[in-house]
């Protein structure tokens, strides 16, 4: 038997939906929220790393890397920042994911840590990177909101 009336969850959560979206305003001609700035900034010094630790070390094989390896990843996260730069959805989206693993291999590491010096490490990684991946979220919503306003908060959007 289906209901002809929407449960009052449903329709609590799509006012409140509804709200958020209004409050959203799509990013000014020049803003750069800090987050923004700081994932960037993070992105691009790391490509930077990368690039010079493999331009820089001979034999990385005996470091458990390899040449293409460090080339493509660098390669990736100079893309990311340069992406995030200029404001790309997909790269603050690439960014994020990267964030998520970032905070697993910290997870994990916390749990198998067996220093209170490591512990700590661990958690300081988890706090950061999780304080980042929240704040970047708001960032993808605002980067997305000309679209959300351009078809009128359709539910379908996938916006929020």
């Amino acid at each position: 038997m289906e209901r002809a009336s929407v449960p009052p969850r449903a329709a609590s959560r799509r006012r409140s939906a509804e709200e958020i979206r209004a409050q959203l305003t799509p990013l000014g001609a020049g803003e750069r929220p800090l987050a923004l700035t700081l994932a960037t900034v993070l992105a691009g010094a790391l490509g930077v790393a990368v690039a010079v630790g493999t331009a820089t070390i001979h034999g990385l094989h005996r470091y458990g890397g390899s040449l293409p390896g460090g080339i493509f990843l660098a390669a990736f996260l100079l893309a990311i920042a340069g992406g995030m730069a200029a404001r790309r959805y997909w790269a603050v989206v690439a960014f994020e994911a990267l964030l998520v693993f970032q905070l697993l291999v910290a997870t994990i590491s916390l749990v198998l840590s067996n220093t209170l010096a490591a512990a700590a490490y661990s958690t300081l990684a988890m706090i950061v990177g999780g304080t980042l991946f929240w704040k970047l979220v708001r960032v993808m919503a605002r980067l997305q909101a000309p679209a959300m306003i351009d078809s009128g908060g359709d539910e379908g959007s996938g916006a929020l």
